[in-house]
């Protein structure tokens, strides 16, 4: 399988679509035809889960009631077999706390006619240096 030449498009227009999705609680729930259901994997502050409805089990389990997430940058490569590889920079809003920076990779695998998330990688960016 080639490169995706629409990689940059097809990336940036997922990343619009996902957080657009996520940040709406009354969409929140169709994020889970973004995954597969077996072939998805998660990482969320380190813990692992794999399939569908695991990965939207653990985005049911967060506490906040309101969220927005402020995209600063988003990097996208594409893959020798057909996926493209997301990283995105930015910062996320919940309810009255002070924003958090946050960075979250996603490869996206072809799969039919359009595309699933495979791997799936969020971590707040928080550094808990010993003085």
């Amino acid at each position: 399988m080639a490169l995706n030449p629409n990689y940059d498009e097809i990336g940036k227009a997922f990343t619009q679509q996902y957080y657009a999705l996520f940040d709406n609680p009354a969409t929140r729930g169709q994020l889970q035809g973004l995954y597969n259901a077996e072939q998805s994997l998660m990482s969320f502050e380190g813990q692992q889960m794999q399939g569908a409805e695991k990965i939207m089990g653990k985005i049911a389990s967060l506490t906040f009631q309101k969220i927005q997430h402020l995209i600063t940058a988003v990097d996208c490569q594409p893959m020798f077999d057909g996926g493209i590889l997301i990283n995105v920079l930015g910062q996320l809003k919940t309810d009255d706390d002070p924003p958090q920076s946050f960075m979250q990779n996603f490869v996206l695998r072809p799969g039919g006619d359009s595309f699933y998330i495979q791997h799936d990688v969020f971590r707040l960016v928080l550094h808990n240096v010993a003085a």
